[in-house]
């Protein structure tokens, strides 16, 4: 039998040893942060109270200001702690319970991209029944389900992650708990894991990318048969925020999960895991609030209809 001490905290390494640098990044992504939440609470309101914005585009935009908000919350304060205190140290359950709930908001956004892409597809390929098939009805029920199997495929991840013992080494390099690190230092035999991950990750994986793209497919053949330059833009310009947002979104997925991890890739990791976990969600909404008429409009409308309350009192 071997001797082995099965420990019962992680250490995160962060991004950072050095004391200036350290104040710095804690500058840096605090602003960040508070960026983050003013900008994706502040479409979440318009879209919320603007009846101008209550169709189904917008409606899958606040799930996705909601989204971004949560998952960047699950990562950022913990971070932030971590760059102005002495020690980094984070208990096995509080490490597996950040796992979940990142698995979870990062599952439901990619899965709610697609229906995002669903969408388009209707608004662009099928205009006159837009409203009847994208009903209410249809979008709450499409919202409902994208966070359940979001919450479902973390959930699997998670019980078949408290399977594995540690005692090889509680460092992680990274300033967050992720499933790729754990499995990376545990001393248990992660077969079942990578089997569950291959299993999950090839039948949701894949369909979630066939589901995302393949509207585009249809959407640009569409767009190509407008014979008016004007028709063709303004329909092209109804895609182009999601599609960066898209863009953006899966290419640090790919790299954080789908790119070996060597001892001199341990930087680029970081820096992927930080565009992933605090630069995407600030980006989305700016993406979409530079490049939309009616989110700006219904600014102005807010404002104005404060500034009246203001007055009246």
């Amino acid at each position: 039998m071997r001797n082995m001490t099965e420990i019962t905290y992680f250490t995160l390494v962060g991004l950072s040893d050095h004391p200036l640098t350290m104040n710095g990044l804690f500058v840096l992504f605090l602003l960040i942060y508070l960026m983050t939440l003013i900008t994706n609470l502040l479409i979440f309101f318009l879209v919320l109270t603007d009846y101008h914005l209550h169709n189904p585009m917008y409606f899958f935009l606040a799930n996705l200001a909601f989204l971004d908000m949560s998952y960047s919350s699950v990562t950022a304060p913990r971070m932030l702690f971590d760059l102005v205190a002495k020690g980094r140290s984070i208990s096995i359950p509080a490490c597996i319970t950040q796992v979940f709930f990142y698995i979870s908001f990062v599952q439901s956004e990619l899965f709610l991209l697609s229906a995002m892409s669903y969408d388009r597809y209707i608004a662009i390929c099928h205009p006159l029944h837009y409203k009847i098939i994208m009903s209410w009805r249809v979008c709450t029920g499409m919202a409902s389900l994208i966070w359940v199997v979001g919450c479902s495929i973390s959930l699997v991840h998670t019980l078949f992650l408290l399977r594995l013992s540690f005692c090889r080494t509680s460092s992680i390099h990274n300033f967050f708990c992720d499933l790729p690190h754990l499995i990376q230092i545990s001393c248990t035999d992660p077969f079942i894991n990578m089997v569950v991950i291959f299993l999950v990750g090839g039948s949701f994986g894949l369909g979630i990318i066939f589901m995302t793209f393949l509207p585009y497919v249809y959407i640009l053949s569409t767009i190509l048969t407008i014979r008016s330059k004007t028709g063709k833009m303004k329909a092209f310009s109804t895609c182009t925020s999601h599609i960066t947002v898209v863009s953006v979104f899966y290419g640090s997925i790919l790299f954080i999960y789908f790119v070996p991890t060597s001892s001199n890739m341990f930087n680029l990791n970081k820096l992927f895991s930080v565009i992933s976990a605090l630069i995407n969600p600030l980006l989305n909404p700016l993406i979409y609030s530079l490049r939309n008429k009616d989110l700006m409009e219904a600014l102005i409308r807010s404002y104005y209809h404060l500034k009246l309350i203001k007055v009246s009192f």
